[in-house]
């Protein structure tokens, strides 16, 4: 509203009978008056309403490899169960760990990537159910050069179907090593997935989204030396209920107790460990060690995962190191997520 002298005059009118009233009224009464004479004139100014984020299906994918603060490396705590520092060796002005093998990877080398792969497939759309894929890697790779190019994982997200976005952290780099750095630590799997959802809303382009990507239910895939990862993200991940399901790509090399512990406690997920001749000994003991809990397994994958499956899935003819690609069948990781559809929430 723009003012004018005939506005003015007309508010110095009010005034004037609101003061000549007031002489007859109370000074208590006589109050209100002025106040209701006066807001008539008052122009109407809108409250500022906060403009909400249109979130949309994504139109195109998008990767991204971004640097995290959360990332595993680098690391310079100290190794859980020994309390020892992880770099333990120095010479030469560098630092390195020497493994339980002996084998000593230099922190320049090894433990200095920050970086984390992101994918957000086309079509995804944060306002439906959906899942985050958090995968982890095995030794000797890298992100782009493994996990993006050769054994394709988020050609395997967008080839699903699902509704689902991938989170995969550069652990050590090019590496025979399962070192996990920050993931170590009690709450290192949460904040990672929590900066992620960060990260993943700007690549949706809506602000809104991050909240949403922080409470999407999880599926963890782990292959062979990501095994290690996988399973302290359940021990001392501090994800609360988001779990539903464990995968495991020739990788239980350890953490058996860990595994079993999650598979007891927590039967609304699933569990599939599909395995070569090199890990077909410890799948063996799980899954005796899992019956005799009473809990029912199988060796084969059924149409749809449920709630509580477990499956053990024997591959007698795929190869360890092509096994992201080709296991029971080509695509595995994209084989599984359409089978456990049904757990994005």
């Amino acid at each position: 509203m723009r003012w004018t002298a005939n506005h003015l005059l007309v508010v110095l009118k009010a005034a004037a009978l609101a003061m000549a009233l007031s002489s007859f009224v109370p000074a208590a009464a006589a109050e209100p008056i002025r106040q209701a004479w006066f807001t008539q004139f008052i122009p109407f100014i809108p409250e500022p309403q906060l403009a909400k984020p249109y979130l949309r299906p994504m139109r195109r994918a998008k990767t991204e490899i971004i640097e995290f603060k959360s990332a595993p490396f680098p690391y310079e705590g100290t190794v859980p169960k020994t309390d020892q520092p992880f770099l333990n060796v120095a010479a030469d002005g560098r630092l390195g760990h020497r493994s339980f093998s002996g084998n000593v990877h230099w922190q320049d080398e090894t433990y200095f990537d920050p970086r984390v792969l992101l994918h957000v497939p086309k079509g995804f759309d944060i306002r439906r159910p959906g899942l985050v894929v958090l995968f982890f890697h095995g030794h000797g790779a890298t992100l782009k050069r493994d996990v993006l190019k050769r054994q394709r994982v988020a050609e395997q997200i967008s080839r699903s179907g699902i509704n689902a976005v991938l989170v995969a952290p550069q652990l050590a780099f090019d590496a025979a090593d399962s070192s996990i750095g920050k993931l170590w630590q009690t709450g290192g799997c949460r904040r990672l997935l929590d900066e992620a959802s960060g990260h993943l809303a700007e690549m949706l382009g809506g602000k809104g989204a991050r909240a949403k990507f922080a409470q999407l239910p999880i599926v963890i895939v782990g292959y062979s030396g990501g095994y290690l990862a996988a399973a302290n993200c359940l021990r001392r991940g501090r994800l609360g209920d988001r779990v539903r399901g464990v995968v495991l790509l020739d990788g239980l090399y350890g953490e058996m107790p860990t595994f079993e512990n999650w598979l007891t406690s927590n039967r609304s997920g699933f569990f599939v460990s599909s395995y070569t001749g090199y890990t077909a000994a410890k799948n063996a003991r799980l899954r005796q060690s899992l019956e005799d809990d009473s809990i029912a397994t199988a060796e084969f994958l059924a149409p749809e995962l449920e709630k509580g499956s477990v499956v053990f899935l024997a591959t007698s003819h795929a190869k360890h190191r092509q096994y992201v690609n080709a296991a029971w069948r080509e695509n595995p990781i994209a084989d599984i997520l359409q089978r456990a559809h049904q757990f994005a929430k």
